[in-house]
């Protein structure tokens, strides 16, 4: 049975800490399927579009996204390519509760990655979706998106 994971809020070290490439012996193991189905049930509970290691203390280079199929887990994700054009949306972030600001995003990307079996799968997205990928990965280069968003404001909780 998944079970809930505390989230990882800003400052803390882990946060702003480079993950670790998972070892090719890793890919397809036990304990990163669990650990994939753990973080998908901490994102949906927090009602996040995404989740990164680094958010759970985890030092190494997995996150889950929930797309329009349900949600997915991408171990070693590498964004390949991206297109020219950039847009401005607005994110928020689990690790920086209440905080929002806009950040330009590149618009397309191509993204490869190891899903839990250990196959490589290549990936397009565009929109919403390769914000939100682009948004984890920076998580795992220890990038918050405060260090990219123009106009941050914090919403006070009610």
């Amino acid at each position: 049975m998944p079970k809930l994971l505390p989230i990882i809020t800003n400052p803390s070290p882990v946060l702003r800490t480079k993950s670790e490439e998972i070892s090719e012996k890793e890919l397809g193991g036990k304990k990163l399927q669990e650990l994939c189905l753990d973080m998908t049930k901490t994102m949906n509970e927090k009602d996040g579009l995404g989740l990164a290691a680094p958010q759970i203390g985890e030092n190494t280079r997995l996150i889950v996204i929930n797309t329009q199929d349900g949600p997915i887990c991408l171990l070693n994700p590498k964004i390949t390519k991206k297109s020219w054009s950039k847009e401005v949306g607005e994110e928020g972030c689990l690790s920086l509760p209440s905080i929002f600001g806009e950040v330009k995003r590149y618009k397309k990307i191509d993204c490869l990655y190891f899903n839990t079996k250990g196959k490589k799968i290549k990936m397009q997205a565009n929109g919403l979706l390769a914000r939100v990928i682009q948004h984890e990965i920076d998580h795992l280069d220890g990038i918050l998106f405060i260090d990219k968003a123009k106009n941050v404001k914090k919403i006070d909780e009610l």
